[in-house]
């Protein structure tokens, strides 16, 4: 090899996420029909199964890969407890949302409307990986986006007293 090369290779993402999944093939349907992902390349494994693939949604890069033995990143339990959460911006999160339930996914959160201006929606595809889904629905201040955060921690505060003060089930 000559010539200097790069740490990061032109044309990657800096953060790649890596979906370990028990049925990538599956994973990769998922990702195609209700996020609009391409996948750029398909690497099979010693068993002629889909081992990894590498897929673009928008500008970034996301892997998934089939588990190993050899390896003990494992696929997500099915029941939404995944300790990563994929936020992924989309131009319609409603229609996102009605592509995810056709593909089998199941929604944890419903879309809802943000204080800082996303409307956003959790969903966990049939593998077990959850997503937040959003879109930009409107572009607040940094002032109003503080109002709004205020505005939410409110009735938390309030609960948090009469629970201090022995109030809790008035």
């Amino acid at each position: 090899m000559t010539g200097h090369v790069k740490g990061v290779p032109k044309g990657a993402s800096v953060v790649i996420p890596r979906l370990f999944c028990r049925d990538p093939t599956a994973q990769i349907a998922f990702c195609t029909a209700v996020l609009g992902a391409v996948v750029l390349n398909r690497r099979p494994g010693p068993n002629g199964s889909l081992a990894h693939a590498l897929l673009t949604i928008g500008p970034a890069m996301m892997m998934i890969e089939s588990e190993w033995p050899e390896v003990a990143s494992r696929a997500p339990a099915a029941d939404g407890s995944s300790p990563v959460v994929l936020y992924v911006y989309v131009e319609d999160v409603d229609k996102t949302v009605e592509r995810a339930v056709a593909a089998a996914a199941k929604i944890l959160n419903p879309p809802t409307d943000q204080f800082w201006g996303d409307r956003t929606a959790w969903i966990m595809d049939p593998s077990g990986h959850v997503w937040t889904v959003a879109s930009r629905i409107e572009e607040p201040t940094e002032q109003e986006r503080r109002e709004r955060y205020a505005r939410l921690l409110v009735p938390a505060d309030r609960l948090a007293r009469r629970a201090r003060s022995g109030l809790a089930s008035s």
